[in-house]
């Protein structure tokens, strides 16, 4: 499913900001006793409820910084607000967002987690 997305993968490493994050110590050993799977539905979950809505609540600070592996996926790969989905990767705001959508905005912070381990 992450298939086709070297190329905002290349986009995300040029900049400073988002290559600066990685998971601590904390959000790693949550990863890894929970697992991936359950990871990913609380990525599902999160997206739905933080990010799908046309006008989400407090829009570009609804993503906390840390203490979820998620969390810092989202900021490290600009899925953490309907700005950075517009600016990094097409989707545009004021919309709500689609299922596939949706799934897009997971496998991105899939492969950043899968490339995180």
């Amino acid at each position: 499913m992450t298939d086709g997305l070297d190329p905002v993968f290349e986009r995300l490493q040029a900049s400073p900001f988002r290559r600066k994050f990685h998971l601590w110590e904390k959000e790693q050993i949550y990863l890894q006793e929970k697992g991936m799977e359950t990871v990913l539905a609380h990525a599902r979950d999160f997206v739905r409820s933080r990010l799908a809505d046309a006008e989400p609540k407090n829009d570009g600070r609804q993503t906390p910084w840390g203490n979820h592996p998620v969390f810092v996926a989202q900021h490290a790969t600009a899925t953490c607000c309907r700005g950075c989905l517009e600016k990094w990767h097409g989707i545009p705001k004021g919309k709500p967002l689609s299922d596939a959508e949706q799934a897009y905005i997971v496998s991105v912070i899939e492969r950043w987690l899968q490339d995180a381990k």
